[in-house]
């Protein structure tokens, strides 16, 4: 598989080879929808409590008489019905992590790597090497790539002058390449990255997957599609004196019918 290079004024410089097992891999929604989940329960802190009616303090009298005020019976004023009471199957600390393995997030992530190649949001610079750390230059580059929605920025390594750059743009987020995951590639439109972390990610995570490529499972669907069917031209020749027979024959039967109705001239003349 190739993929185009463009430098920072959007312009074409070249192609370059990439490796299909890592941006031609098949998508796989479901596989990405349980590392999602997986990857949202564990940003939860799982913090959240509520205080139950035995850890309100106070509370220990009665409030009124059992009797005779006409009012309800009532124990106590840190009851769950009343007000500032404790809360009845309120929420408590607790952890919401979800073990999801290793493999299963490596293929995630390619899937969605994969897509985004396939789509067109994937853009590799040839380098993007920035000299002063100010928000127009990062700004400017994005303008020429026609990068307007979320976009997230792929360096080979933590590039200080991308990341100070980009700090005050709301839609722009900057990542080495080496901490890429399938959170981040979903909530971000588009993906550009470096050259020389495109060869990083097929070193870090090629040979991940084994399966076919999604060329080729392409290419034989379509020849599914599309059989080639070998007819002899004996049995076509067969078959058009047999419809030439029936054209013939429903030929007669109209003139057949016609001289029936329509009498000739002749024996109107001798009648």
């Amino acid at each position: 598989m190739k993929l185009n290079i463009r430098n920072k004024d959007g312009n074409e410089s070249g192609q370059m080879d990439v490796r299909d097992d890592v941006f031609a891999v098949p998508q796989n929604s479901d596989l990405v929808h349980q590392v999602m989940v997986g990857h949202l329960a564990n940003k939860r802190q799982g913090t959240a409590k509520t205080k139950t009616r035995s850890e309100v303090s106070g509370g220990g009298a009665k409030p009124r008489p059992q009797k005779s005020t006409g009012s309800s019976r009532q124990g106590s004023i840190r009851s769950p019905i009343w007000v500032g009471g404790g809360r009845a199957f309120g929420p408590s600390p607790r952890s919401y992590r979800k073990s999801t393995p290793k493999k299963m997030r490596r293929l995630a992530m390619l899937s969605v790597l994969s897509d985004k190649a396939r789509r067109g949001n994937l853009v590799v610079l040839d380098n993007l090497d920035i000299a002063d750390a100010k928000t127009k230059s990062v700004k400017t580059v994005l303008n020429s790539l026609g990068m307007e929605k979320t976009t997230l920025i792929v360096t080979n390594g933590p590039n200080e002058n991308v990341i100070r750059s980009s700090k005050n743009l709301d839609k722009v987020k900057t990542l080495p390449v080496k901490v890429i995951n399938t959170l981040d590639l979903m909530n971000n439109f588009n993906v550009v990255i470096t050259e020389d972390a495109v060869r990083q990610v097929e070193e870090i995570w090629g040979g991940v997957y084994k399966g076919e490529s999604y060329s080729a499972s392409e290419s034989s669907i379509v020849e599914e599609i599309e059989p080639t069917v070998d007819v002899p031209k004996e049995n076509l020749v067969d078959q058009n004196e047999e419809i030439e027979s029936k054209i013939l024959d429903d030929e007669r039967l109209l003139d057949l019918i016609v001289s029936q109705i329509e009498p000739s001239k002749s024996q109107g003349d001798d009648s």
